[in-house]
Parts: structure tokens; C-alpha cells; sequence
């Protein structure tokens, strides 16, 4: 699913608390920065990105082509509190582009503003018609999956420095988004949360088809098979994407899921023991091959010190993607 969209973006963060639910912005800054104009911050927003704050007037002025939702609250859907600061990036002529699961067209308002001011209203976060039901049957090429213990563990980053990584070494590889960042990042891929659950194993296998005996397509995950809510994507990705080697994802710090307190992460043994498990289904030969760990909330000293942990707990190589260099993990494909 190739997409072409107005580009500079002005980066709408509305009135957020939680950094966790900043992820799309985060991402759309750290990996298109080109892309990006400003941060747009409504009253009681304590997220801040580090890019300069502007009106949609002032984005306009500074080039902007769009608003880009920068938010991923649980449940997909805009603040009703949001909709008439919308209506107005609308009317100063920037188009709306989303990630969420609530459509934009959906809504009267923003429907109704859109036509008058003649901007689009692109959602991203849409399913791809005939997905064909998974067949199960193995395809030419590699595969490299990114799992997690929890969601917001750093799944997305970890596929893109990955295969940034093989492609500076001189290997094939492409990075494959199954999320509405990852997609708007790499510019097409398939948002997997938004296909019909029995179809999520054949989007995997469409999503990465046949290729070169030596190409490999870097997976972005989604979910995590121990989150209470989004584990069935996770699985469906897993027994479609067939990978030949996963990479399990890790925050420092997180001991419990994210807003799911009452359920706690497993010792990281215990997940990639699942892990395993659970591709063998269509790959008998996956194995988790290091570990990514997301330090961002330690000093650089911590984070080498918990990383060596973490290696001699697992006998994995263990590395923060966005901090070391990450020839260790490419060594153990090759």
C-alpha cells in the first residue's frame, strides 16, 4: 500500500500526558525529520518534542502541507475536545492526516470543514481489500520479526535500525511496516490491527512475499503475545511473516504491561521460550537471536550495565539499537 502524502507535516500532540501515547510523532521525528515543521500542543499537553511549537497558521507559513494525528491513544479515536482545533488547521489549508482506527470522514465536522476548505482527510490506518487467507506454505528469502514483551518497547525502531544496519553492510534488505508509524515512516506496508483477524496471517504473507535467497525483510512487530488485549495480532503476524530470526524487544524499566498493571512481563528467558514456540508453527527453525533493549531511561553507564546483564541472563547478544552498535546482531545471521 504505497502512500503520497502532503508533506511537510505540522505534528498534532492535542493535550497528552502520557510520552507513550506520543509514539507516532516520536516516530515521525526521529526517522523523517525532514517531514516535520513543528509541533502542534493544545492546552494541559505536557509531551514536548523538542520541535518548535506552532499554530496551523504559522505551520502554513512555514510550509506545511498537513496535520499528522502524532498520537496513539488506547482505543484509536480523537478527543471529541480536539475536533474544533482541527476544524480550524482545516480552514487555515492544511489537510488531516490520521492513524487512528476512528475514520476521519466519519466525522461530520471534519467532513463537512475538509470539503469547504477542499483539503483531504487521509486515514492511514486502512485494510487492503482480498487479503487472501494465510497458506502456510514457506517463501524464498529471510525474515527478521521484531516481538515484544509489552507494546511501546521499541518494536518500530528496532526494524528500522536493523535494516538500516544490513543495508549499510551491503546486504538486501526492506524494512516492512505493519503499523500506521511505521507505514507513514517507510511510505507503505499494512496496518495490521486494522485486518480482520482471520486474515492477519495472509497480510503477513503478502507483506512479505518471495525474494532473493539472501534478501531479508526486516518485520515490523505489533503488540506482544503477554498483552491481555493485542496479543491476536502479534500471533497472526508470527505465524504469517514465518520469520527466520526474531529480535525480542524490551524496555528497561517496564516490569508490568503498560496500563495493565495487574499483568506482569515474564523473565525474558520465558519469552523468548514462548516466542519460539509459537512461530514454530510455520517455521520449525525461528529463533530469537538477540535482545533489544529500549535504555532510554538510563544513563549510558546503566544502559551497558544492564545490557551485560541481560546477554549472560539470555546467552543472547544485547544491545540498545538507538545507542551500540549493532554489528553483534547482523553477526549472528551471518
Amino acid at each position: 500500500m504505497p502512500l503520497d502524502l502532503p508533506a511537510p507535516h505540522l505534528l498534532f500532540l492535542g493535550d497528552i500526558t502520557n510520552p507513550l501515547d506520543a509514539k507516532t510523532a516520536v516516530g515521525l521525528r526521529d526517522w523523517r525529520p525532514e517531514q516535520c515543521v513543528g509541533q502542534w500542543r493544545l492546552p494541559g499537553c505536557t509531551v514536548d518534542l523538542g520541535l518548535p511549537d506552532m499554530t496551523p497558521d504559522a505551520a502554513v507559513a512555514a510550509g506545511a502541507k498537513s496535520v499528522l494525528i502524532g498520537v496513539a491513544p488506547l482505543g484509536g479515536a480523537l478527543a471529541p475536545a480536539w475536533i474544533s482545533s482541527l476544524v480550524d488547521a482545516l480552514d487555515s489549508g492544511l489537510s488531516i492526516v490520521s492513524g487512528l482506527h476512528q475514520n476521519l470522514q466519519e466525522l461530520p465536522a471534519l467532513s463537512q470543514a475538509a470539503h469547504a476548505a477542499q483539503q483531504q482527510l487521509i486515514d492511514v490506518r486502512v485494510a487492503p481489500d482480498n487479503i487472501p487467507i494465510a497458506s502456510g506454505q514457506r517463501r524464498t528469502g529471510k525474515r527478521l520479526l521484531t516481538v515484544g514483551t509489552d507494546c511501546c518497547v521499541g518494536k518500530k525502531y528496532t526494524a528500522l535500525a536493523f535494516a538500516r544496519e544490513l543495508k549499510n553492510q551491503s546486504f538486501s534488505a526492506t524494512f516492512r511496516a505493519t503499523g500506521q508509524t511505521g507505514i507513514m515512516i517507510a511510505g507503505g506496508g499494512i496496518p495490521m490491527d486494522a485486518v480482520v483477524s482471520d486474515f492477519i496471517a495472509g497480510a503477513a504473507e503478502c507483506l512479505s512475499p518471495d525474494a532473493a535467497e539472501a534478501h531479508w525483510d526486516v518485520i515490523e512487530g505489533q503488540g506482544s503475545l503477554f498483552h491481555p488485549a493485542y496479543a491476536a495480532v502479534t500471533l497472526g503476524l508470527l505465524h504469517g511473516s514465518q520469520p527466520d530470526a526474531l529480535l525480542l524487544c524490551h524496555d528497561a524499566g517496564r516490569t508490568a504491561i503498560d496500563e495493565y498493571e495487574a499483568f506482569e512481563i515474564p523473565d525474558l528467558k520465558t519469552c523468548i521460550t514462548r516466542y519460539e514456540e509459537a512461530a514454530s508453527l510455520t517455521n520449525k527453525l525461528a529463533r530469537v537471536v538477540g535482545v533489544s533493549l529500549n535504555t532510554s531511561t538510563l544513563t549510558a553507564e546503566e544502559a551497558k550495565r544492564v545490557c551485560a546483564e541481560v546477554s549472560e541472563q539470555t546467552g543472547l547478544p544485547c544491545l540498545d539499537p538507538m545507542r551500540n552498535d549493532l554489528a553483534p546482531w547482523v553477526a549472528v545471521l551471518t
